[in-house]
């Protein structure tokens, strides 16, 4: 019985099986999501898109939001692409939304 089954799928049961490497696999790469200064946005909005949107605590929000101010551009989180392009869609249709021209941009690690 094994041996026509091995014939249905294509093995010769009197051959060798050749036994292949096991590939490893590398991590996906990951992407730096930033938040850029502009004159318009609100802090408190940048606060509210860090807490909800990238999910900081208030304090942590609070301190990027600075960085953002006094910088020109901050540090939101680091995620693989699918995410990092929710996340910064998800900045632009609220800052839409809201009326902010807030902008989002992503860059590879």
């Amino acid at each position: 019985m094994l041996n026509k089954m091995m014939e249905q799928f294509g093995i010769n049961p009197g051959e060798d099986l050749e036994i292949k490497e096991q590939q490893e696999t590398k991590p996906p790469p990951l992407f730096k999501v930033f938040l850029i200064n502009d004159d318009y946005t609100t802090m408190e909005f940048v606060i509210h898109i860090l807490e909800n949107v990238f999910r900081k605590p208030s304090v942590e929000a609070a301190q990027i939001m600075l960085h953002v101010h006094k910088n020109g551009k901050g540090l939101a989180g680091i995620y693989t692409r699918g995410i990092a392009e929710t996340k910064v869609a998800k900045v632009h249709e609220l800052a839409n939304l809201n009326e902010f021209p807030l902008k989002c941009t992503m860059e590879k690690e």
